[in-house]
């Protein structure tokens, strides 16, 4: 309550003063690249960030001010559901004493944490001071912006493990805030549920989002930032046929983004989104990076693609009537960069 409620009074303070407030991860390379992740609980935001090659500025929340970055906080706040010390080391070290755990089950004796058992809830959390971080940036500041990384769990598995946005499209995708989440079993429910959350954290903006996403747009205009979306969810089908694009390959891509390799591949256009997406990258399996290639069902693949889009579509109609830009031409800018059928 107390980090959230903070959060808000910052999502408002924050624009007057020209400042950005975001609800992102951020981390910075050896020299000096800054990357932001935006991203809903469970999209690997926190995961990402924690990059034991880079430096990390904070995983939560931060200010965009004309100086750069700084983050909110003196902490981070992990999920640390299935939370395993081969896949997550600074996470799974972070962890001793001084950090509190929160709804975790453990052995009463031995006092063995089961990360496994989501008795509870599936939220479990590990909230700990930022420098037990072996690699947090002390003081929690860093330059403006290279990459601006927008992360989904697409459960719907139609999104590509990584697209090039353009400028429209960032604000789009920004403005969407989009994730898939997977429901309970309990219920025999087992389609994936589109969620959005308007500039990845719509309980805290105290703005219209356009007011964000215009902000954003100039910040990375200003700075030369390049925007990118990362699908962490499914390939190969929806959730139930397909799997969970493993988190080798994710880091994969978020390290050519980070080194600037991404930039220079070659790229191709995807129907309905119209994203631009790599035919090629070192150490990822080329089909997988179009998401086509990887469905067995073509004609179930184009049918998914479509309902999402129409997802997305429906969720955008409440910005419409808000004006951005001279005679509203970014209103009609960012709304030509949404999925097109």
């Amino acid at each position: 309550e107390m980090k959230k409620g903070l959060f808000g009074v910052m999502h408002y303070l924050m624009p007057k003063r020209q400042i950005l407030s975001l609800h992102s991860g951020c981390n910075m390379g050896k020299e000096g690249d800054v990357a932001l992740f935006f991203g809903l609980s469970g999209t690997g935001k926190t995961t990402l960030s924690t990059d034991h090659n880079r430096y990390l500025i904070g995983d939560d929340e931060h200010c965009w001010s004309d100086h750069g970055v700084s983050n909110i906080e003196g902490g981070c706040y992990a999920k640390c559901i299935d939370l395993a010390r081969e896949k997550e080391p600074d996470i799974w070290n972070a962890i001793k004493f001084g950090t509190v755990l929160e709804n975790v089950v453990f052995e009463e004796h031995t006092r063995e944490v089961d990360y496994t058992d989501k008795f509870v809830t599936e939220n479990t959390r590990a909230a700990y001071p930022i420098e037990y971080i072996p690699n947090a940036k002390i003081p929690c500041v860093g330059p403006h912006p290279k990459n601006v990384i927008l992360l989904a769990c697409d459960a719907f598995g139609v999104l590509p493990p990584v697209s090039k946005l353009n400028l429209a499209q960032t604000m789009y995708h920004f403005i969407s805030g989009y994730t898939a989440l997977v429901a309970g079993t309990e219920d025999g429910i087992k389609e994936p549920t589109a969620t959005f959350s308007a500039c990845f954290g719509a309980a805290f903006i105290m703005l219209h989002p356009t007011k964000y996403a215009a902000m954003l747009a100039e910040k990375m205009l200003k700075h030369g930032a390049t925007g990118w979306l990362v699908n962490t969810g499914w390939s190969g089908g929806s959730y139930g046929s397909g799997s969970r694009i493993k988190l080798a390959y994710t880091r994969k891509n978020i390290d050519a983004i980070h080194s600037g390799d991404l930039l220079k591949a070659e790229y191709k256009k995807t129907e309905v989104f119209g994203l631009e997406i790599p035919t090629a990258l070192e150490g990822v399996p080329s089909e997988i990076l179009d998401p086509v290639n990887t469905w067995p069902d073509k004609k179930a693949h184009k049918d998914t693609l479509l309902k999402l889009g129409g997802l997305f579509r429906k969720n955008f109609e409440v910005f419409t009537n808000y004006k951005i830009g001279s005679d509203s031409n970014l209103t009609e800018e960012i709304l030509a960069a949404g999925p097109n059928f």
